[in-house]
């Protein structure tokens, strides 16, 4: 066999750590469970490929040369680092371990997202989720470039090369200032909201939300009034506490309380939520947090509900008002 082969089989590297820590070919092999004349052949093979002994024979047992004491040492090195590259494929495999990114919308605070992710965290500990905020257009893209795993939007689009899957739905509220005189009723009405200044984010998602402001204040035959404000979400809510106007929310962040500021539900308004991924995508630790999200909307009775919206008209559909202001 030529000196320049040096392709040995790492399974027979246990014949050469194995007769190091007995001192003997025989105890070595009766160890293993083979025979000696195995040990000793593998251990002859592995020396001719390296070309260099590794062990001094004689009567007594076997002594390791340097040359093979240098060896052994590596050998012991490359195995750690296969064995513990196999453990982290295989925890990663099992998603005890890895990395996802996730692309929000809604609040954490409180609500599905956040019984969902609590009960990943509990599931999954060593995982690591990175949280982007943003528009959903911007998600999307991100999606398609593998940049983002996953991302939960408002409203169902038509997004090709991405999958969706309907998760939650959230109730709509009115912010006002307090002593609002509007924040006497318990549920109030796009009427109620005609003669009101509404606040409106100056972004892709704003421009949306502010034609569907429009419209629905028209159909009860009032003239609206939208002001877009190029500030955050939460800083429009400050607004909104220094009495500059009223603005729209959904459920899951009312309990961000900002001082001054009251929520009132906006009656029939509904929106639903979806997540949104690729395909493509198989990261396994992505795949489990997508099941886990599946499988708590269905247990709350999501699946059922939708099974109507998804239907073309059917008497409980909300989608039509979540088109409007879906990404």
């Amino acid at each position: 066999m030529s000196n320049n082969n040096t392709e040995i089989e790492i399974r027979y590297l246990k014949y050469l750590i194995a007769a190091s820590e007995y001192g003997s070919f025989r105890k070595a092999a009766a160890a293993l469970g083979v025979q000696e004349s195995s040990v000793s052949r593998r251990i002859r093979d592995i020396e001719d490929q390296i070309g260099a002994s590794l062990f001094l024979r004689h009567p007594g047992g076997i002594n390791l040369t340097i040359a093979g004491q240098r060896f052994l040492h590596r050998v012991r090195h490359a195995l750690d680092h296969i064995r513990d590259g196999a453990a982290e494929v295989a925890a990663i495999g099992r998603a005890e371990d890895g990395y996802v990114k996730v692309g929000l919308f809604s609040s954490l605070s409180s609500g599905f997202l956040s019984n969902l992710f609590r009960t990943y965290d509990a599931k999954y500990g060593s995982v690591h989720i990175d949280f982007i905020d943003g528009e959903a257009h911007d998600h999307i893209n991100s999606i398609r470039q593998f940049q983002l795993d996953i991302a939960f939007v408002i409203g169902l689009a038509d997004w090709p090369g991405c999958d969706t899957t309907y998760l939650w739905s959230e109730q709509v509220l009115v912010a006002l200032p307090e002593g609002h005189p509007l924040s006497a009723e318990d549920a109030l009405t796009w009427r109620d909201l005609s003669s009101e200044k509404i606040l409106i984010r100056d972004t892709a998602a704003g421009v949306r939300i502010q034609d569907y402001v429009i419209r629905k204040i028209r159909e009860v035959e009032c003239e609206p009034r939208v002001e877009a404000q190029r500030v955050g979400r939460y800083k429009l809510l400050n607004l909104v506490a220094s009495g500059r106007g009223i603005t729209l929310v959904i459920e899951s962040e009312n309990l961000v309380k900002v001082p001054g500021v009251t929520y009132r539900s906006l009656r029939g308004e509904v929106l639903q939520f979806y997540a949104v991924w690729s395909p493509k995508n198989d990261n396994p630790a992505f795949r489990t947090l997508l099941s886990l999200a599946r499988a708590m909307a269905r247990s709350s009775g999501a699946s059922h509900a939708i099974s109507h919206a998804h239907d073309s008209d059917g008497p409980h559909a909300e989608p039509s008002r979540n088109r409007d202001l879906s990404p």
